[in-house]
């Protein structure tokens, strides 16, 4: 049969206006529910992040429309006796050419959100970014296998709709699960999303897809008349529970939205030496690049003239190339992590960008001590107010005071007291400010630091410090 009377004829095509209405509305409607198209096309901009998201609606419905037309057309096969009409044709080669128009809805259920979403941020995909695009078409294939044989072995009225609906069901529903963790991460709904800088790792896509195809391999083993049907088919089913069992005993170890990505691959554009400044050259912000820089190295200045014994690092990069926490490199004396481009985005009216001043404050001042990672209602707070006095007195040095503030109030407020320690801390950052000579503004700011360590209560045993030399302000 020709492939334009095969298409005349199929399933897929009566009923293409349903399926690409639902696409069309869950596209324009879902996608943008959150994110205002002005938003969308602002930045960040990751083609691999649009791709996996423009993805996550549409999976469940791909496998479910695509079983649900293969099943209808398995049972038109039957119901033609085609088998009959034409014994000596390859069996497979028949069933192919009949489920292509299914197989290819499933797969224009794939495609159009994402060619769409890719058309309006403008972002050419790399092979990478694909990768859920190629896994999601592997498994329609499958889908449509068993819908074949599903057609051939039930009544095709009630078995095409019963099994649409239940394929839609079964992965939209995987990622409630919790215990066991596994079909959140074998449904062949991605349950890991994919943030700035990212792309799936091999194993987080070819794991569901192997699964798919084990299975579809499997059932059509059975249902092939072949003269060895059952060692065939029994092989075929070890093959399909051996690598569903391999692959849950590795999913399980994965956790809940927590699959494997591989990070670190946006470009960057760096400007200046000593520091070097880098930042994401699709984050948003990158043409106020040598603003940030500026920022940056007159932050570090006032800081080294007020005394502060800074440890100028080699280059600073911004923390939007590792957008998840997880996977990002720790700072180090030499490189700097910081949040130049969310910082950026924020400027005030003067085009000054506070948010840097302060990010560079955090990274800048040191302690000789680790202090505890959070801070109970119940806490001694006098070595607070001296911590915070003399950060305080440093936010000043770089006029990053207002953010400074903001947090420490935000913190504050879990006290009984938080105003007056607030209060306290103002004042004493205000005494060391007032001081007349440079020397003794820096003896204070080094006693401050001092006092606050010597008087923080021993950590209990069990208690966490936080992490680095900067105690909680890192």
């Amino acid at each position: 049969m020709k492939f334009r009377a095969l298409l005349r004829s199929s399933s897929a095509l009566w009923t293409a206006p349903v399926w690409v209405g639902i696409v069309a509305f869950y596209f324009f409607y879902a996608l943008h529910l959150q994110d205002p198209y002005e938003e969308v096309i602002g930045g960040p901009l990751w083609a691999a992040e649009q791709v996996a998201l423009a993805l996550n609606y549409f999976y469940a419905f791909a496998y479910g429309i695509t079983l649900g037309l293969a099943t209808w057309e398995g049972g038109r096969l039957k119901r033609d006796r085609v088998w009959d009409l034409a014994p000596s044709r390859a069996r497979w080669r028949v069933a192919g050419q009949a489920l292509a128009p299914a197989v290819g809805a499933g797969w224009a259920i794939l495609l159009l959100p994402v060619g769409m979403r890719l058309v309006e941020t403008r972002l050419l995909p790399t092979p990478t970014a694909l990768l859920p695009l190629v896994m999601g078409m592997g498994i329609v294939c499958a889908y449509a296998v068993v819908g074949c044989v599903l057609g051939h072995l039930a009544p095709r009225e009630i078995a095409a709709p019963v099994g649409a609906v239940a394929a839609y069901y079964m992965v939209n529903k995987s990622s409630a699960y919790s215990d066991p963790l596994w079909p959140r991460h074998l449904s062949g709904q991605l349950d890991t999303s994919v943030a700035f800088g990212e792309h799936y790792s091999l194993a987080t896509v070819l794991l569901p897809f192997l699964v798919a195809t084990a299975v579809a391999v499997a059932v059509a083993a059975w249902w092939n008349p072949a003269p060895r049907r059952l060692p065939l088919g029994l092989l075929a089913t070890a093959v399909a529970v051996t690598t569903l069992v391999l692959s849950a005993r590795t999913a399980s170890g994965w956790g809940i939205a927590d699959g494997p990505v591989s990070a670190g691959h946006a470009p960057v554009r760096c400007a200046g030496e000593a520091p070097r400044v880098c930042m994401a050259e699709t984050g948003g912000a990158v043409e106020r690049l040598d603003d940030v820089r500026s920022e940056v190295v007159e932050s570090l200045e006032k800081l080294e003239a007020a005394g502060v014994d800074v440890s100028v690092p080699s280059t600073v990069t911004d923390g939007l190339l590792y957008e998840r926490s997880s996977t990002r490199p720790r700072s180090t004396a030499s490189t700097w992590w910081l949040p130049l481009t969310a910082q950026a985005e924020t400027a005030g009216p003067d085009g000054r960008i506070a948010g840097i001043r302060y990010a560079v404050l955090l990274s800048s001042v040191t302690f000789p001590c680790s202090f505890p990672a959070t801070i109970t209602s119940d806490a001694p707070t006098a070595w607070i107010i001296n911590r915070d006095a003399a950060m305080l007195w440093a936010a000043y040095t770089v006029d990053a005071q207002d953010p400074y503030l903001r947090w420490r109030s935000g913190e504050y407020a879990q006290f009984a007291n938080g105003a007056e320690v607030l209060a306290k801390v103002k004042e004493r950052a205000a005494k060391g400010r007032a001081l007349p000579t440079a020397a003794q503004r820096t003896a204070w700011f080094e006693q401050e630091k001092a006092k606050a360590c010597r008087d923080m209560p021993k950590r209990p045993a069990g208690v966490p410090a936080a992490t680095g030399p900067r105690g909680e302000d890192s």
